[in-house]
C-alpha cells in the first residue's frame, strides 16, 4: 500500500495542473472517538483533491491532504508528559452522490501513511454528508476511520471545502 502513495499524489497533482475541472481544497477541524478519545484533544485536517463529474448526479475522484491530531498531556502523578502529535497523510479514491443541487453524500477510501514517530498508518476510510451553499462552497459533517496496528483511529469532523472549478463549468455559471 506505501507504494500507492507517490503514484496517487503524482496523479492528484498533474491531473489538477492539466484539466482543472473540479480542483477541491478544504479545512476540517473535530474531535476524537474511540481508542484515541483520551490521548488527544483535538482533530485538525486540511483536504486537497480532484473530482470528475460522471453525469449530472455521480462525481468521482481523488483524494489526499493532511491529519493531526493534537495530543493532550499526560499527567503520571508524579510528572506531565507532552506526547507527540499523531499525524497522517491520507490517498485515496472519491465519491459523491448528489440526490439535490446542494446535498451530497459521498465517501473516501485508500491508505493514510502515519507520518510520526511509531505509526505505520492503515486502511483509511471516510464517510461524508455535505451542503453546498454557495456556488463553489460546502460544509460537510464527516467521520474518519484509520485501521491501525493495535488501535483504531475515529474522529468526527466540521469541514469547509472550497471548489476551483474548470473554465467550462465556469463558462457555465456567467451565462
Amino acid at each position: 500500500m506505501k507504494k500507492l502513495l507517490p503514484v496517487l499524489l503524482f496523479a492528484l497533482f498533474s491531473s489538477g495542473l492539466v484539466a482543472q475541472e473540479g480542483f477541491k481544497i478544504g479545512l476540517q477541524g473535530g474531535i476524537p472517538i474511540g481508542d484515541f478519545d483520551d490521548q488527544l484533544s483535538l482533530i485538525v485536517a486540511a483536504d486537497i483533491g480532484y473530482m470528475w463529474a460522471m453525469g449530472e448526479v455521480v462525481d468521482l475522484g481523488i483524494a489526499s491532504g493532511f491529519i493531526n491530531g493534537f495530543t493532550d498531556k499526560f499527567d503520571t502523578g508524579s510528572e506531565l508528559i507532552d506526547l507527540p502529535n499523531v499525524q497522517f497523510i491520507p490517498a485515496a479514491a472519491s465519491v459523491r452522490i448528489w440526490p439535490s443541487n446542494s446535498f451530497t453524500v459521498g465517501a473516501e477510501g485508500g491508505y493514510a501513511l502515519g507520518i510520526n514517530d511509531g505509526n505505520d498508518g492503515g486502511a483509511y476510510v471516510r464517510p461524508l454528508i455535505g451542503y453546498l451553499f454557495g456556488t463553489f462552497t460546502e460544509l460537510n459533517l464527516s467521520y474518519t476511520y484509520i485501521s491501525l496496528e493495535g488501535s483504531n483511529w475515529s474522529s468526527v469532523t466540521v469541514g469547509l471545502l472550497f471548489t476551483i472549478p474548470s473554465k467550462n463549468r465556469l463558462s457555465r455559471f456567467r451565462s
